[in-house]
């Protein structure tokens, strides 16, 4: 069971959006987001995730020099990385500068077959952001459902060779209501890749919930405000699944 903090960028600070709003629910927690990823890494965190927000506005990597930084800060923990990732270069520049896995969305949902290009290129590296509401992909900042279901899209990109599909419930990111683990759950199960869950992580009771879908193929879950405002302990919540894992073992 993959943890993986999340660490959304903008303007050079570590922030937390309410439902991506970034426009009107900008929290910032920290100026210097390679200290955070240091403090995340120190903690044990099994993989950083990225978003360069204002890359995402912009529609290109705009702190691609920061991220770089935090790749270095963290010593060989895995950093993927999302946000204005929207063609070749991009992902070049990213898997050159030590980013292992880089995440698609806005162009992965309107072009894609732009995956299918990249799976190829970029073998073992690619990554897919999928944002739901009632089963549904939206896009355009989340203002629109598509009409493609979650599950019939992730099955493509799995064909095109992506290593793991992102699955943000997009009623519960950022409001701090629990994580969405059924909708994750029943997308891993039409699939044969690893699902990682976004989106609502509130606290123990969410990771507790996460252990019990692994076995169907939910592999973790990004975690923002949650262990930002205190109310999941990262470190514990990481205790608790090497704990689980070392009980497997065991049996």
């Amino acid at each position: 069971m993959l943890l993986i903090p999340a660490i959304d960028i903008k303007n050079g600070s570590c922030v937390r959006l309410r439902q991506g709003d970034m426009d009107n629910n900008v929290t910032v927690f920290d100026s210097d987001p390679v200290a955070v990823a240091r403090r995340w890494a120190e903690a044990g965190a099994d993989r950083v995730h990225v978003v360069d927000l204002d890359g995402a506005k912009a529609g290109r990597p705009v702190n691609d020099r920061v991220i770089g930084d935090i790749v270095d800060a963290v010593a060989g923990i895995p950093v993927q990385v999302g946000g204005g990732i929207r063609d070749e270069a991009a992902i070049e520049t990213y898997l050159d500068r030590g980013v292992e896995y880089v995440i698609l969305g806005t162009r992965a949902v309107s072009e894609p077959h732009f995956v299918a290009d990249v799976g190829v290129e970029f073998p073992g590296h690619i990554i897919v952001g999928l944002d739901a509401r009632d089963g549904m992909v939206a896009t355009d900042g989340w203002s629109k459902l598509s009409n493609h279901t979650v599950a019939d899209l992730a099955q493509q990109f799995e064909a095109d060779g992506v290593v793991a599909i992102i699955h943000t419930d997009i009623s519960r990111d950022g409001m701090m209501q629990g994580l969405n683990v059924q909708a994750s759950r029943e997308l891993a199960s039409a699939l044969t890749i690893p699902v990682i869950a976004s989106g609502g992580v509130t606290d123990m009771r969410d990771i507790e919930a996460l252990l019990e879908a692994e076995t169907d193929g939910v592999a973790g879950a990004v975690i923002g405000r949650a262990i930002y405002e205190g109310t999941l302990d990262f470190a514990a919540a990481r205790e608790r699944v090497n704990a689980r894992q070392q009980n497997s073992v065991g049996s």
